[in-house]
């Protein structure tokens, strides 16, 4: 017993140092996003000013709430070098991982536990963007508590594997989380509505007291966000936030493109998504699998993979049976979801791309596992599975030195250095014209 803890405790902290270290290598100096949020908590690190604000979503609007700066920041002050946010990020993003695939591995009990935890710490879109300095990977942790809470508050859905205390307490933490580093938090508002309405349903007392522990799950996150009302008041503390809500003709076009649009995209969330993070356009990829022959055949492979798995994900969508008993209510609450979304950027200022909707990868995770849930009881599947999780470490760990080559921190660590020994975030870059702090 003593020999199998430590080997799993040994593979965990390897696949946690994998995780980091791709997360140390993603671009850093070439996107101007991931050091806008670098610059966030940096400046509140430098300055010791209140962060007010977090992420810019326009040169105009930006989200309230200072958990953003203090994410990045208060890491600085424990650990005064560049790594420093990443580790905290890192360790914030495997332990919600980490829970999800445990709570992933209880509801199927057919898949093995193993091939769960390896394909949620590895998959393409939680390794790539869920350890880079980025808003939406602090988002996937609060998203992570949100829907598992939410799910285990649903009697069509609920395999009472959680408390229901603590199922509300984690939606009420998880939304004012979320709240703070994305504006996709307002899709989250639905299911807790569609929760406290079975809640309350089911018996007014046990509804009152869901909505209790879902408050005092909100107190944390939600008093970090109160000093900027506080301060701003309540129109001006939104950061022009409301003002992000425009009818969008443009999205509607988008939507259309059912590859491109908002289905094709959460289904490849629980995909091999590769192309999206070796390049933004055709000419950018080819280069890269030229620049890199040896890891060509990985990648093609792990190409056909992702898509064959999304075609997959929505013709089984249509099976009438499946060895799970809550299949049918599965695949419509990931129908709903689609449509929610597809609602909701109709009404957006910003369009359908994978990240502005990350929140929802825990949905499409869970339902990808519906999917495979009957393949995977078969060796030959099992078999099939270890070598395409395996052909993707050996992928990312090829991609994590391309971006440690071209575009990480470590281009310019010494810069980064200079600017937190010296206190002065303007070594290192300034924040966008207008930003508030």
């Amino acid at each position: 017993m003593r020999n199998r803890r430590f080997v799993i405790a040994l593979v965990l902290a390897l696949a946690f140092l994998f995780r980091l270290v791709v997360g140390l290598c993603s671009p850093f100096w070439t996107t101007d996003d991931e050091k806008q949020i670098y610059l966030i908590g940096f400046k509140f690190y430098a300055t010791r000013n209140w962060p007010y604000f977090g992420p810019d979503v326009t040169s105009a609007i930006q989200v309230p709430g200072a958990l953003q700066g203090l994410a990045v920041g208060l890491p600085l002050e424990i650990l005064p070098i560049p790594e420093a946010p990443f580790i905290f990020l890192n360790l914030l993003s495997f332990a919600s991982l980490a829970f999800f695939a445990w709570y992933c591995s209880r509801r199927f009990a057919a898949i093995p536990r193993w091939l769960i935890w390896a394909w949620l710490l590895t998959a393409p879109w939680t390794v790539n963007l869920s350890t880079n300095i980025f808003n939406p990977s602090y988002a996937l942790c609060g998203a992570i508590l949100f829907f598992v809470g939410a799910i285990e508050t649903y009697p069509f859905l609920s395999r009472e594997l959680i408390a229901r205390r603590w199922s509300n307490l984690m939606m009420g933490f998880g939304l004012f989380w979320v709240m703070q580093f994305h504006l996709s938090w307002v899709v989250l508002l639905p299911y807790a509505v569609l929760s406290f309405y079975f809640q309350f349903r089911s018996e007014a007392k046990l509804g009152w007291r869901g909505l209790a522990w879902f408050l005092l799950g909100a107190v944390g996150p939600a008093s970090l966000l109160l000093p900027t009302f506080v301060k701003y008041g309540l129109a001006d503390g939104l950061g022009s936030t409301n003002e992000t809500v425009a009818f969008g003709v443009q999205n509607i076009l988008q939507q259309a493109n059912i590859v491109e649009g908002v289905l094709g995209r959460f289904l490849s969330f629980a995909s091999y998504e590769v192309p999206r993070f070796i390049g933004s356009n055709t000419a950018g990829r080819l280069a890269f699998l030229r620049e890199h022959l040896w890891l060509a055949p990985f990648t093609v492979f792990l190409i056909l993979v992702g898509i064959l798995q999304c075609i997959a994900m929505f013709f089984l969508w249509l099976r009438k049976k499946n060895g799970e008993k809550d299949w049918r209510a599965m695949k419509y609450f990931m129908l709903g979801t689609v449509v929610l979304l597809y609602a909701s950027f109709l009404f957006s200022l910003k369009s359908p791309v994978s990240h502005t909707f990350y929140v929802t990868l825990p949905v499409a995770m869970l339902y990808g596992f519906y999917c495979w849930n009957d393949f995977l009881q078969k060796k030959l599947w099992r078999s099939f599975a270890l070598i395409v999780i395996v052909s993707g470490i050996i992928f990312e760990a090829g991609l994590a030195v391309h971006n440690y080559e071209h575009s990480s921190l470590y281009l310019d660590r010494a810069r980064v250095q200079q600017a937190i020994s010296s206190k002065n975030y303007r070594v290192l870059g300034e924040r966008r014209p207008g930003s508030r702090y």
